[in-house]
């Protein structure tokens, strides 16, 4: 009887810990990786563009899990080391991004990750990705040649951005520099809520480099490209008619003056991860918005801003 007892209390402390890992908002985890720079002055930039968007990653509070390798540091070896790590430790639940900073090179084959010592291909990359259980994943391709690494990383439930169309665009890119201005900017949050997504610091950047091009009078020789609706045919102007973007717009890549989940009770913690629901089905609503009727879409939008209204009054108290 007693030994029935204890293991019905055992299973009471097990449910009751299922139920709270369940209420935690899911983790949010950052790579930046800064390769090869060739020479010295590339080697600086690259390093500073990646402490760049440490800082500002880390600017989503003590729930960001932000890693950053540069330099001697970011190897081959080290890169897969950590990917492998983190296979282990990520959720399902959890959101993974990947930003790579730097050269790459195309054969017309293989895409390769210029960094010291022997490169990275993406072929690679995506079996390491593959191995990593969050369901919402980002990869950010700022390097040369990066188009030619879509065919590879490209996945459901996977946003892959590159900096170029293709692999024979070899030139070294500026994308990156407006990446990291996109977290900084408050001009890159169109739709004033507080966060940037990942599809707003996608269509900033481009535009930046493409003005950017136009004001130096150069030739542009790097053309910004989004997929993340599983396909390697990637696009310039993701909308509701070529089925791209919807996973890059709920995809919240900055979030200022994240509260911590862990000082929260239960209930708090429960509420914020419906709030995280109710802005991400709004962030869904307003990309749909072109395809949608007019008044479906104001019906919908209004019923979505109530309640997230009552939720937020409810985390409040």
């Amino acid at each position: 009887m007693a030994a029935a007892q204890e293991m019905g209390r055992r299973m009471k402390v097990v449910l009751l810990c299922l139920a709270l890992a369940a209420a935690l908002p899911a983790a949010n985890y950052y790579v930046t990786i800064a390769g090869l720079g060739g020479t010295p002055d590339y080697d600086a930039q690259f390093a500073k563009w990646a402490a760049d968007l440490d800082h500002e990653l880390k600017a989503n509070g003590p729930d960001a899990q932000v890693v950053t390798l540069s330099g001697n540091g970011a190897t081959r070896q080290k890169v897969q080391e950590l990917l492998s790590s983190m296979a282990t430790e990520i959720k399902p639940t959890d959101a993974f991004a990947l930003l790579l900073i730097g050269h790459g090179t195309y054969d017309d084959s293989d895409y390769k990750f210029n960094l010291p010592g022997p490169d990275i291909t993406a072929g690679e990359l995506a079996t390491l990705l593959n191995r990593i259980p969050a369901r919402r994943q980002l990869v950010v391709n700022m390097t040369s040649c990066s188009g030619g690494s879509l065919a590879a990383l490209a996945k459901k439930d996977r946003i892959v951005i590159t900096a170029t169309k293709s692999g024979s665009e070899k030139n070294a890119t500026v994308f990156a520099r407006y990446w990291v201005d996109a977290l900084k900017d408050p001009s890159a949050d169109t739709d004033k809520n507080g966060t940037v997504s990942a599809l707003e610091a996608f269509l900033y950047a481009q535009k930046k480099t493409a003005a950017y091009f136009e004001s130096e009078k150069l030739l542009a020789t790097e053309h910004a490209m989004i997929s993340d609706n599983g396909s390697a045919n990637a696009v310039r102007d993701p909308k509701p008619e070529n089925g791209n973007g919807m996973l890059a717009a709920a995809f919240p890549l900055l979030r200022p003056g994240s509260e911590s989940a862990a000082s929260l009770s239960p209930e708090k913690q429960k509420l914020l991860v419906k709030k995280e629901d109710l802005e991400a089905k709004i962030d869904r609503l307003k990309y749909q918005k072109a395809a949608m009727p007019e008044d479906e879409y104001k019906q919908q939008l209004t019923a979505l801003l109530l309640e997230l209204a009552r939720t937020q009054a409810e985390i409040d108290r």
